[in-house]
């Protein structure tokens, strides 16, 4: 897979305008782009509509975690805009996850539409082991707690999860090498780690196995966007 396929910018910015703005000043560069919280609630839906008119793919990345009922209507509705992949938490359960996929399953084959791929959250690589011990309860380890939500959502028949470089080796060997890995937290070795914990570059990210890397505030917030995705390009091919 060439390397900007496997790259994902995160459009992390509250301005639609903008955010259509990065989209064609990276033009063939980058062929799949991640719409958060912060831009689809500032844009909704149409914004998704404007990426695909630029022959885009598209992350949805909103982190449905609710009750089974409300997060599979909102997985048909994320199915229906056509985006190439959207995530739920793991932390939602074996029976939110497993509804949420056999609902798009057969509305897809009802309504013959592409099937997303649905990916399950781990954990937050906001998250340290203390905070997960100290403030969330949960004793076991952190690579432990992961592996454990990466076998759930493979159990529900999830295409693959989120989760920090740092796991990735480890999943891949607990669930299979054809489990999906988005890996978040990227940040080039020239860059600080802002409010991550569990940062990687994107060449260890790679070597690890990550399927796709997700990178947004280390490129957008550089004085010069293109120049920086150049460099780091460079470094994925070293992979």
């Amino acid at each position: 897979m060439p390397w900007k396929e496997k790259l994902i910018i995160a459009l992390d910015v509250s301005d639609a305008d903008y955010a259509l703005e990065l989209v064609d000043k990276f033009g063939e560069q980058i062929e799949i782009y991640k719409v958060g919280l912060e831009l689809y609630t500032a844009a909704g839906p149409k914004i998704i509509d404007e990426i695909h008119k630029r022959k885009k793919r598209l992350f949805l990345d909103l982190k449905f975690h609710d009750i089974p009922n409300t997060v599979l209507k909102a997985a048909i509705t994320a199915t229906r805009l056509g985006v190439y992949m959207f995530n739920v938490h793991t932390s939602g359960g074996l029976e939110m996850m497993r509804r949420c996929r056999d609902s798009v399953v057969e509305l897809c084959l009802k309504e013959n539409l592409q099937k997303p791929k649905i990916l399950g959250v781990t954990v937050l690589t906001s998250l340290s082991p203390q905070i997960l011990r100290d403030e969330l309860g949960i004793q076991h380890s952190l690579n432990t707690h992961v592996r454990h939500l990466s076998a759930l959502a493979l159990k529900a028949g999830l295409d693959g999860v989120i989760a920090s470089g740092h796991e990735v080796a480890k999943i891949k060997s607990h669930c299979g090498e054809s489990f999906l890995i988005v890996t978040p937290g990227i940040r080039p070795s020239w860059h600080p780690p802002d409010d991550q914990h569990r940062t990687m570059t994107p060449k260890q990210a790679l070597r690890e196995g990550a399927d796709y890397i997700v990178m947004g505030r280390a490129i957008l917030n550089s004085d010069n966007p293109l120049k920086t995705l150049e460099l780091i390009s460079l470094e994925m091919l070293t992979a």
